[in-house]
Formats: C-alpha cells, sequence, structure tokens
C-alpha cells in the first residue's frame, strides 16, 4: 500500500511570500520603519536609504501609483506634501527634495522626502543618482499645480524617462561630471563637508 507523500515547504501549506514591487506595504506595517501616521497617511523611513534622511509619505487608502490620481484626489496631494514639509523642519541643517519618481517601482502611491546631501551606502548606480536629480524626479509642488490647473497629471514619455535615466552623471550642486559613482560621492563631499565623517564609496 503506497503512502501518502508529507506536505513539503514547497507545496501550498507554505507561507507565501510578497513580491518585492508590493514591500511599501508590508514596511507600512514595520514599527522600525514607521515615523508618524495620521488619519490619510503613513510615513516611514526609506528601508534602502539614499541620502542620510530619506522619508517616505504614503496615503492610507489604495492608490497604486501617481498616474492612478485624479481629481477628487487632489486635496490628499497637498496633505501629503504639507507632512513632508514638516518632516523637513525637523532637521533645519538639511536640505531636502520632495517629489515623485516618474516610474515608480514599488507599488502604493508614495513621495519622497530626501536630504540633498545623498550620503548613503545604498546610492550605488547612475539609475539611482539620476532619479532624484533629473526631471525624471517630478517635484511635489510641480505636480499639486498640475492637478490644480489641469485637473489630470500629464505622464512623462517612456522614452523620455529612461533618456533622464541615462543621463551622464552631473553634481546638482556645481557644473562638475565625476566619470562615475565613487567619484561623485567623493566630490559630494566638497559640498558637504561635515558628511566625511560617516560617508561610504561603496
Amino acid at each position: 500500500m503506497k503512502r501518502k507523500p508529507k506536505l513539503t515547504s514547497t507545496n501550498a501549506t507554505a507561507p507565501k511570500k510578497h513580491h518585492w514591487a508590493t514591500g511599501l506595504l508590508v514596511s507600512m506595517e514595520d514599527p522600525e520603519l514607521r515615523v508618524k501616521e495620521d488619519d490619510q497617511v503613513v510615513v516611514i523611513k526609506d528601508k534602502y536609504p539614499k541620502a542620510q534622511y530619506h522619508y517616505l509619505v504614503l496615503p492610507k487608502i489604495n492608490i497604486p501609483s501617481l498616474w492612478h490620481i485624479k481629481k477628487e484626489n487632489e486635496d490628499l496631494l497637498h496633505h501629503m506634501a504639507k507632512v513632508a514639509e514638516d518632516l523637513t523642519k525637523q532637521h533645519k541643517e538639511a536640505e531636502f527634495l520632495i517629489g515623485y519618481h516618474a516610474v515608480p517601482s514599488m507599488q502604493r502611491l508614495h513621495l519622497h522626502v530626501i536630504s540633498t546631501d545623498f550620503n548613503s551606502t545604498c546610492l550605488k548606480t547612475k539609475y539611482h543618482w539620476n532619479s532624484f536629480t533629473t526631471p525624471f524626479f517630478l517635484h511635489s509642488t510641480d505636480i499639486c499645480n498640475q492637478l490644480r490647473e489641469k485637473g489630470e497629471l500629464k505622464k512623462l514619455k517612456s522614452e523620455d524617462s529612461a533618456e533622464h535615466l541615462n543621463t551622464p552623471l552631473k553634481c546638482h550642486k556645481c557644473s562638475a561630471t565625476p566619470k562615475n559613482m565613487p567619484d561623485l560621492k567623493k566630490h559630494l563631499l566638497t559640498h558637504f563637508p561635515s558628511q566625511k565623517s560617516t560617508s561610504s564609496f561603496d
């Protein structure tokens, strides 16, 4: 008589893993990453920060991305921007960028609040850099104004997004054009000398 096969970790009884693109939904529930929340949004630290300070402001309602925003979400976008501005006031010594990526890689609308020192070991590639320092990064003020004036958001063409990400490296503070990421990160220390003790060129 044949024995029934035992259940293994590879069959239906195994817990399902979250797809990486839905990682923000998991991070929203992580007490180590959560910074604050109110009735509309949750603020978390970016799990892989690209600067000394890097936060994400996410709505509690399920909006997959910026390109699912409608006119009726205008108040929500303004509230997210206000929360972001309040975050920057906690770090008066730093400058910040507040905005969205033209082609977000993660599900759930999220607003980046990132300091301009870009001092992080997680900032590793030209695409990381260009996603914040070229028109691929859509500033929150511009997005809010566009929605208010036009009633909808105009999506960046895919070929334009790709071109921005492939732009040669250029310092966001001066005209320097470092040849690679390690050179860029060393150059940034000339603009942010206080970061020397905590910097890494990996």
